[in-house]
């Protein structure tokens, strides 16, 4: 099915499509644009939404905003935002009502006329999303970049050919209710993540899981050996299985063995490239590599991986270095909103760092973390909603000793970077790496890593 024939099954419905986002304003204006039925649903007002309201509007979109956006769903398809949930009361009844209930991204799977590689997982999905499109652009392939990454695919699909490739990076939001999967699926790790939207460990896994178990014999599924949950799904996978490692050798795959990655087809060990050719810091990054070079497999030779290693400087937000100023570098982390991601921001320094934390409350523990502080940390520097808890596992780790690090709570956001700054000697690194989400003060982890670069960068020498 094209995306004009999904569009032309829609003209004799009504269309509800919630959130007036990113992803879902292409769709709206394209719906409109076609004399569809549509009504644009979203929590915001019209004062708030501004000019994209009158927009909308002019274009024959009805508008339903404010607290009561959910109500009233009559339409016979309607379109669900990522961070909603499927099983609200409001979306359950419209279902049960005969309402078809689906997402951009779903219905982008159904109409995408080329193969699609898909990356997932609790870290790592955005850089090893980039450096997959990446390396197969510098092999010459057209590619479209999407998802959680890069522009809404959907209103784009009439126009891409058969022979080019789709890179995805899917968040288990997108992934809760798909039915399709990708041609060639990636999971970098699972850790826990999101526990504040999922129900449980195990709802947030069994989304992740729809990247491959819709796949076809002919389809590759890619995991991490290293993480016992991550390796544990080959057990489920319906097409090929090919695993990438740091620590151990695979039959099929990638894997490291000193510091040299090779990949393993078809029992042939391939060298590829050397761990001192790769730009980006820290072992997540080799992981990362890894992960895309198996999905990669026979498309993009070795030398092009070896060039663009060691020219790839790494995606924003993502222990970017922000400044080094009197002495001292500053590293924004801001996509670090796990503790599995701090943990892994932490490990990538081999001195102890001043560490800007806390965030909003995803209902993670911070256990492991605390550890992992104690280990990495010279002074941490705590502000927004979980400083507290962060503090109380720090200071619960059985390697803790009072005053290492030494932790102080500081409140806003500025004057917690302005502490770090002011408690800093030459030769430190400071990094902001949240370990949580940030929302509590922030819209987004971009915001509040921009936020970051401009503190620091408005620093006069």
């Amino acid at each position: 099915m094209t995306l004009q024939e999904y569009v032309n099954s829609l003209k004799d419905k009504s269309v509800a499509v919630i959130g007036i986002g990113v992803s879902n304003t292409p769709l709206i204006r394209r719906l409109c644009s076609e004399g569809i039925d549509v009504t644009a649903c979203d929590k915001r007002t019209v004062e708030e939404l501004g000019d994209l309201a009158a927009e909308l509007t002019a274009l024959g979109a009805k508008l339903q905003l404010g607290a009561d956006y959910l109500d009233h769903l009559t339409q016979d398809v309607i379109f669900r935002t990522p961070g909603l949930r499927h099983d609200v009361p409001q979306l359950k009844a419209a279902v049960e009502r005969g309402a078809v209930l689906t997402s951009e991204m779903e219905v982008f799977f159904e109409v995408c006329p080329c193969p699609i590689i898909a990356v997932t997982g609790s870290d790592g999905k955005t850089t090893t999303t980039t450096i997959i499109a990446k390396l197969l652009e510098k092999a010459g392939y057209t590619v479209h970049l999407g998802g959680n990454i890069g522009n809404p695919l959907l209103c784009e699909a009439d126009d891409m050919g058969v022979t080019d490739l789709t890179v995805l990076e899917l968040s288990s939001f997108q992934l809760m209710t798909m039915t399709h999967s990708a041609h060639v699926a990636v999971i970098t790790n699972l850790a826990p993540n999101h526990l504040d939207v999922h129900t449980d460990m195990e709802e947030y896994v069994a989304s992740k899981e729809n990247i491959f178990l819709h796949q076809w014999a002919s389809d590759s599924v890619i995991l991490n050996y290293d993480n016992a949950l991550t390796r544990a799904e080959a057990e489920k996978a319906v097409g090929n299985v090919q695993f990438f490692s740091r620590l151990d050798t695979v039959e099929e795959g990638t894997f490291l063995r000193g510091d040299v990655i090779f990949r393993r087809s078809e029992g042939e060990n391939i060298r590829i490239m050397s761990v001192e050719d790769i730009k980006l810091p820290g072992v997540h990054n080799v992981e990362n590599y890894l992960a895309a070079i198996a999905a990669v497999g026979d498309f993009v030779p070795p030398e092009i991986i070896r060039d663009f290693a060691r020219e790839f400087g790494g995606v924003e937000h993502r222990i970017e270095l922000v400044r080094t100023y009197h002495g001292v570098r500053y590293y924004n982390d801001s996509i670090a909103s796990s503790p599995s991601r701090t943990t892994a921001g932490l490990r990538s320094f081999k001195e102890k760092v001043i560490l800007i934390a806390g965030g909003y409350d995803k209902h993670i523990p911070f256990d492991d973390l605390g550890c992992e502080i104690v280990e990495h940390v010279k002074l941490l520097v705590l502000c927004g909603a979980t400083a507290e808890k962060i503090r109380a596992a720090v200071e619960a780790a059985p390697n803790y000793k009072m005053g290492c690090p030494e932790i102080v709570m500081v409140s806003p956001f500025t004057a917690a970077v302005e502490t770090a700054r002011d408690r800093a000697v030459e030769g430190d690194v400071v990094t902001l790496s949240p370990a949580c989400a940030a929302f509590d003060q922030f819209k987004n982890f971009m915001e509040r890593g921009k936020t970051f670069k401009a503190i620091v960068n408005s620093w006069e020498e």
